[in-house]
């Protein structure tokens, strides 16, 4: 078998180039933050904006900004019109995440919350087209059932992590919560029958649900 590695560097070659704002993000990220690792990376990046070519989003919503690099691509994709609100839980990352929207000619589409999204997505008073869940593991069942009922009929919902390094198929600890919040996930959507799901091996797993 060949090098995961050298096959992924052949698929970035072969694909789009990540953009100069992305350049900027990504290394101000590896930079400046403790687990850069956590950004989606040029990869999925374009492979997020694609899916949102490919959906035509007007409304988006995504779970976990961390340093608003998917968000970017995201937003790379979205009409004149479109919104992308991104939530994040860690208020130390604000400044960054806003300085790093504004350097980019989609900040007008760029709404940023900070604070805890199953307080935040109540409060939202949109239907969505695609929402993006790459927050908490612990906690995705409970941020998938807060955000279908925005969800039109037709729309997406991204799950990222669902395959969290192969960890779920793998002997793990008795207090590790992530792996058991990604298995709590996968079994619950699994057996739901208002949606359609499959998983794509993408580096860490990501999940493409369509609401019926």
């Amino acid at each position: 078998m060949q090098n995961i590695k050298e096959i992924e560097d052949y698929i970035v070659a072969h694909s789009d180039a990540e953009p100069k704002f992305l350049q900027r993000l990504d290394r101000a990220t590896h930079l400046f933050t403790i687990n850069p690792r956590m950004e989606s990376g040029h990869l999925q990046g374009r492979i997020l904006k694609m899916i949102c070519r490919m959906v035509a989003p007007r409304r988006i919503l995504e779970l976990g900004t961390f340093t608003g690099y998917s968000a970017l691509c995201m937003a790379e994709a979205l009409p004149e019109d479109g919104i992308l609100h991104t939530i994040e839980i860690n208020d130390e990352l604000e400044d960054f995440i806003r300085q790093h929207f504004e350097m980019s000619e989609f900040a007008a589409k760029l709404q940023l919350h900070i604070g805890d999204a199953l307080k935040i997505i109540p409060t939202l008073d949109e239907t969505f087209d695609l929402v993006f869940i790459d927050a908490d593991k612990r906690l995705y069942v409970e941020y998938f059932e807060a955000v279908l009922p925005k969800v039109r009929t037709g729309g997406f919902i991204l799950a990222d992590n669902t395959l969290w390094g192969g960890k779920i198929v793998e002997k793990f600890a008795a207090n590790d919560w992530q792996t058991k919040g990604i298995l709590r996930f996968n079994d619950f959507i699994a057996n739901d029958n208002r949606i359609e799901k499959v998983i794509l091996p993408l580096r860490d797993g990501l999940t493409l649900i369509m609401k019926k």
